[in-house]
């Protein structure tokens, strides 16, 4: 019986384990860095949905007829995590900016500077303390 299971010459060789090995390592190597990339966008991703959830909230507020002004506050929304303000001029109907801080300071910079303010005075600005989403709402 003994000598039965020495004769057997089913099974993997070291050097296909090590083969199979270095392939799982090739493929990490490749997946690890794209997923972490991902990640950081979805930062940015969230920003963005932040101010456009502000600007809802925005919209809410200036249906109720006797609202004719609007500051921080009166934004009833709240982010998880990022950070938010409200920059108006003394009319609303001109033109409203709100922008969303990235808190975590993860949303890539080559994103933000791909991204950057346009003409309408949306996009990213990039500051020493992070990252700063624009929207404006204009009439």
């Amino acid at each position: 019986m003994l000598q039965k299971l020495r004769n057997n010459k089913e099974g993997f060789t070291l050097i296909e384990l090590m083969i199979v090995i270095a392939i799982i390592g090739i493929l990490a190597a490749i997946a690890v860095p794209n997923f972490i990339a991902y990640r950081n966008k979805a930062f940015c991703s969230q920003a963005e949905s932040d101010a456009n959830n502000v600007a809802a909230d925005i919209a809410d507020y200036f249906a109720i007829p006797t609202h004719t002004d609007i500051a921080t506050a009166d934004v009833t929304f709240n982010p998880n995590q990022n950070t938010f303000t409200i920059v108006g001029p003394a009319d609303p109907n001109v033109a409203i900016t709100i922008t969303v801080t990235d808190v975590s300071g993860r949303c890539p910079v080559d994103y933000t500077n791909a991204n950057t303010i346009n003409l309408q005075g949306d996009g990213w600005t990039t500051v020493a303390g992070g990252s700063i989403y624009q929207k404006v709402l204009a009439q």
